[in-house]
């Protein structure tokens, strides 16, 4: 991505090549690509590639959900899964899913997170990469946990293990395997958990500040306090630098070594690892980990019978606890808003771009709709090899009602075969107003002798329509040209012309009657 340009030797090939690379790293790095993401979308307009913008865009957000911005993350997931779903491929629309389950989890929708997480694990095909793979089912296990499903948690876990087991990538197993022991764990399932944090142990690589927390709190749960301890102790001597950039999981850490050394009668060293723990929350700003610290700190003075200052500072807790969830209750309602104004002004997008092609008096189709649609089924026709019929509708003397009777008359008339050719038609027909009083019904993969007939039996119930109460005795009766083509071999506007020379043929022998190609 460093000299990628769009003069570049096969550009789009590359780029495609460094997004991948992009959507399988670590969780863990995903600061890191937030501005190689940022390029990587400018250079795919310049390539006139919406889907890869799509893919730099769903990047980004996994760079913003890291550094809290959900809504900014929420807005882009929106916007890809709208263009996915009406222009790219599954592999785009299980990423935009991915997004959104994510984004519901992290706003408390929990069961908005497990719909998009399912949706995103039915679009992830085979094709996907291994990595993907496993971490989408991997997703979906957290969400279903997060729901109640604890035993289809477990088997989607198991299923991303087993995806992950067929990848020289231990790390990808290992977050998996955190995720099942720490679900585990959760349940108070304690031996499943330890098998598990020993299965984790077995890979002997260096483990994430997030693994080792979850490796002592199931050590805390089953009574081995020194055990925790001992396994947090690159974190409490301060032996990995490496650490330091997991914030969060970092401040976890201190917090399950405070209580193990609490628990352990340890009183001076808990109280160290919590006067540690506050310093480093109030320099990474982790105000809810912050508050915990005041937890713990109340549980210790609880401890040494220091229990006025253990009443302090259980209250000093529970306000700041009050105040951090009436900030995230705000932050999520800000969020929600967001995604919720990006889906109706798609929803309006879509509306007005359908109310620009249909016809505002009768509701059917217009004829910009036809020459978008025309052309598209007779493409289809010719991969499949079907023939294609067109009928031209034009109702007989028309002006006579409008002349005689008004227009608000004539409207109505109008309006009743709108409904009549509706009746008529199957559900792949086109049926369009053209303008004025004529009409078109396309009807894809229907021959000659069955067009003729169905346009016949139109005809009929067109003539035979109970019209006095609208007309009086002005009769309503309609012309109709119909042509057809095998295989779709023809142009939209050869098929119409057809169609209307047949049409002024049948009004040139007499009206209400069907004409068709000659045999």
């Amino acid at each position: 991505m460093v000299d990628l340009s769009v003069t570049a030797p096969q550009a789009a090939a590359r780029l495609d090549a460094a997004l991948r690379t992009m959507e399988t790293i670590a969780p863990a790095r995903y600061r890191e690509i937030a501005e190689p993401a940022v390029r990587a979308e400018r250079l795919a307009a310049e390539l006139d590639r919406p889907d890869l913008v799509i893919r730099a865009r769903l990047a980004q957000a996994d760079a913003l959900a890291v550094d809290g911005d959900m809504a900014a993350a929420g807005r882009i997931a929106h916007e890809a899964l709208a263009w996915s779903t009406e222009h790219g491929g599954a592999y785009l629309v299980a990423r935009s899913h991915r997004q959104l389950a994510l984004f519901f989890y992290h706003v408390g929708d929990a069961g908005e997170a497990l719909g998009n997480a399912v949706q995103c694990v039915a679009h992830t095909g085979e094709d996907a990469p291994p990595q993907v793979r496993a971490r989408h089912l991997s997703m979906l296990a957290v969400m279903l946990d997060v729901n109640g499903s604890q035993a289809e948690a477990r088997r989607r876990f198991t299923e991303a293990l087993d995806v992950a087991g067929t990848l020289d990538d231990p790390q990808l197993s290992l977050q998996i395997l955190n995720n099942l022991a720490y679900t585990e764990y959760s349940y108070g399932h304690l031996g499943r958990a330890q098998e598990l944090v020993e299965r984790m142990r077995a890979y002997g690589i260096r483990l994430a500040a997030t693994e080792l927390d979850t490796i002592a709190r199931v050590e805390l749960s089953r009574g081995r306090y020194a055990e925790a301890e001992a396994t947090l102790r690159p974190v409490l001597e301060g032996a990995r630098d490496d650490l330091l950039d997991e914030g969060k999981a970092l401040a976890e850490c201190l917090l399950t070594a405070a209580e193990a050394q609490r628990l352990r009668g340890a009183v001076a060293a808990a109280q160290a690892t919590l006067d540690r723990a506050a310093r480093f929350c109030d320099e990474r700003q982790l105000a809810a980990a912050r508050a915990r610290v005041r937890e713990e700190q109340a549980r210790l003075y609880a401890a040494t019978d220091r229990y006025r200052e253990a009443y302090e500072e259980y209250q000093r807790f529970h306000s700041e606890t009050q105040a951090l969830q009436s900030a995230e209750r705000e932050a999520r309602a800000r969020a929600l808003q967001v995604v919720f104004e990006i889906e109706e002004a798609r929803r309006e997008s879509v509306r007005f771009r359908e109310l620009a092609l249909r016809d505002a008096l009768t509701g059917l189709h217009n004829r910009r709709f036809v020459d978008d649609r025309l052309g598209e089924v007779l493409v289809r026709a010719a991969a499949d090899r079907l023939p294609v019929s067109a009928a031209l509708v034009d109702l007989d003397h028309f002006k006579r009602i409008n002349d005689t009777l008004a227009h608000a008359a004539g409207d109505a008339v109008l309006q009743e075969v709108a409904r009549l050719l509706t009746a008529a038609a199957a559900e792949d027909d086109v049926v369009a107003r053209l303008g004025g009083e004529e009409f078109v019904l396309v009807l894809p993969g229907i021959d000659t002798d069955e067009a003729v007939r169905r346009c016949e039996r139109l005809r009929r119930s067109i003539a035979q329509h109970a019209w006095r109460p609208i007309t009086g005795d002005l009769p309503v009766t309609a012309s109709i040209g119909v042509t057809t083509v095998a295989d779709g071999g023809s142009t939209p506007s050869a098929l119409l012309a057809a169609a209307d020379r047949n049409l002024y043929a049948a009004k040139r022998s007499g009206r209400n009657r069907v004409v068709a190609d000659p045999a």
